[in-house]
């Protein structure tokens, strides 16, 4: 039986590159889980080369330390590394639902920043106790003073908790480790009855099949057990458990309080879902753990091999990549611009980009990907509705009573001086600016209202142009909203090209199909007969662009004579492109796809 007050189960949230990992690392190291001299990269538990290069943890990675305390005792440390991005904040909330207590990181240089603020709440909604530190304090533009008094008043945490640390050079880390042992409260004594075991991740082994991190609140699971997974009834042989230090170290059995890993005979990473309670099948718990719930995706983008040859080893790689990654999700979709190609499914556009680079880096994978879309609900006039998450599914305008998009909170932190350009941009971007909140002498938090679509492409990018880079944004969802939502097409020669559609609202359909002609008229190359472009909302024409025609002098072998020759010749010249524009058939080159869609996304 586990000695339950020498186990502290932690996590470490922050935003984006305050230094978690970092952190980790050097605990790591004062603990000599794992020696100096074996840490082969700096975030070491960062394994993908993605995450090293953006300096962002896209999976949580747990590990067990053994760190003797002053008292002489020693104690188990469990570390939950925790992803920092708002698009993964499910996963961040199962990992900080496995914890009793969290380390806030704050950037010495930067001060509390939009996710800082959402990771706290967060924490505070599962009564995790919070230990606060101030890292990168070695900076010459360290300034401790504001990161105190942003701390104690938008987040109400008194200074004197306050530790100071440089997770670079090691600073303060083991007083640091020192207050998780004497701050952070062990696991609650576990239930009479029933095993529970909370699933906070899951990866995909190709050799040995899924395996769940987990969490044991009650009772034990050992090799050969039968355990049943609480939300789909699954029931399934323990092949191995284990901890993490930091590589898979197999165990007897995992008892109340320890975080590890267990191995069932599942060859399906859906079958083990973010949140689920896994429970032992002869001797089940009453109820699971509170706080599960399916992950959905958010944002939708077709994703089409640039050459059609590579369809079926795009759909393996998918395959792969969602063994591990079960938030993405997609389906076989056809364009008639594109050829066959998937429809995918993401959290969030950062998502997005994560499982396209790794398409093309892990899998060597030439794709296309869609302008993004997020789901609509469309209300028919017959009274049903329906889900669209794919322009191209829109019925006929005369069909549909309303339409519904997504909204989001979006909450911004920045410097004062940028308030007056951000809400210009919120307001482009068809936002309202619900609250203003100064948090200090320099600083502002705007909360605004804004719908999901209109964040999808450069909204962030345009944030960080306007703020010099100092603002931060943190978005939830914040449900649906009638609007006058409209189908823009757009029409290469008379012929609606699928891939190029989208839904806009009617104010800004002029502005954005004139775009997008002028875009494809500039790298459409021309043809032998004149060429229109145009955009048109529900079959009215509300942009046109027009592809010139190569033509031949046919007057170059006349000399002179009568000017009714001349005539004849062009006349007869005209009637051929005539001809040839009815039978024609324009090819849109694959650059001009990536073009118009590569410019979408700055």
């Amino acid at each position: 039986m586990n000695d339950l007050t020498r186990i502290r189960n932690f996590s470490i949230i922050a935003h984006i590159d305050h230094g978690k990992s970092t952190l980790a690392d050097r605990m790591l190291e004062i603990t000599h889980t794992v020696e100096k001299r074996d840490l082969v990269h700096a975030q070491l538990l960062d394994a993908m080369d993605l995450e090293q290069e953006r300096g962002i943890t896209i999976k949580s990675h747990p590990v067990r330390m053994l760190f003797t305390a002053s008292d002489g005792n020693e104690y188990e440390l469990n570390l939950i590394d925790t992803p920092g991005h708002v698009d993964f904040s499910y996963e961040v909330s199962r990992s900080l639902a496995a914890c009793e207590g969290a380390i806030l990181v704050l950037d010495a240089t930067q001060g509390v920043q939009a996710q800082t603020v959402a990771n706290v709440n967060l924490a505070m909604r599962h009564n995790l106790f919070i230990i606060p530190i101030i890292n990168k304090i070695d900076l010459a533009a360290a300034d401790l003073p504001l990161c105190y008094n942003q701390l104690e008043e938008i987040l109400a945490i008194p200074r004197e908790e306050v530790l100071l640390v440089s997770a670079k050079d090691g600073t303060g880390v083991p007083e640091l480790l020192e207050a998780i042992v004497q701050r952070v409260p062990p696991p609650k004594a576990p239930a009479e009855t029933g095993t529970a075991a909370l699933i906070f991740d899951s990866i995909y082994d190709a050799y040995r099949g899924v395996v769940t991190y987990v969490r044991m609140f009650n009772g034990s699971l050992a090799r050969g057990n039968r355990l049943k997974m609480f939300s789909t009834g699954l029931e399934s042989e323990i092949k191995e458990v284990g901890v993490f230090t930091p590589e898979m170290k197999p165990m007897p059995a995992l008892e109340a309080g320890d975080v590890g890993y267990i191995i069932p005979n599942l060859k399906s990473p859906a079958d083990a879902k973010m949140g689920d309670t896994i429970t032992d099948a002869a001797a089940p718990c009453a109820e699971p753990l509170p706080g599960f719930q399916d992950v959905k995706p958010m944002v939708f983008s077709g994703i089409y091999p640039i050459d059609t040859a590579d369809y079926e080893q795009l759909k393996f790689s998918m395959a792969k990549l969602q063994l591990n990654d079960p938030a993405f999700h997609y389906q076989s979709e056809t364009s008639a611009a594109l050829g066959f190609g998937f429809r995918c499914g993401f959290l969030g556009l950062l998502h997005m980009e994560i499982v396209q680079e790794r398409l093309r880096r892990e899998y060597n994978m030439d794709i296309i990907a869609t302008y993004p879309s997020v789901i609509y609900h469309v209300y028919l006039r017959n009274g049903d509705m329906l889900k669209i998450d794919n322009p191209v599914h829109l019925p006929d305008p005369s069909e549909i009573d309303h339409i519904e998009e997504p909204l989001i909170n979006a909450h911004i932190m920045s410097p004062t001086e940028y308030i007056g350009d951000i809400m210009n941009l919120v307001m482009n971007k068809r936002g309202i600016c619900t609250n203003t909140e100064s948090i200090d002498a320099n600083h502002v938090m705007i909360t605004a209202c804004i719908p999901m679509h209109e964040i999808l492409i450069d909204f962030h990018d345009r944030l960080k142009s306007i703020t010099r880079g100092y603002g931060s944004l943190d978005y939830e969802p914040a449900g649906w909203q009638t609007e006058k939502l409209v189908k823009l097409d757009i029409l290469v020669n008379g012929e609606p090209v699928d891939a190029f559609a989208s839904i806009v609202h009617s104010d800004h359909a002029y502005a954005r199909g004139r775009e997008i002609a002028e875009r494809l008229a500039e790298v459409i190359p021309p043809q032998m007969f004149q060429i229109a472009i145009q955009a048109a909302v529900g079959g009215k024409v509300i942009a046109r662009e027009t592809v010139r025609q190569l033509r031949k002098n046919v007057l170059a072998k006349c000399y002179g004579g009568d000017i009714t020759r001349k005539r004849k010749l062009l006349e007869k010249q005209k009637e051929g492109k005539k001809r040839m524009k009815q039978i024609g058939r324009v090819n849109i080159p694959q650059e001009a796809f990536i073009a118009v869609l590569k410019n979408n996304e700055q």
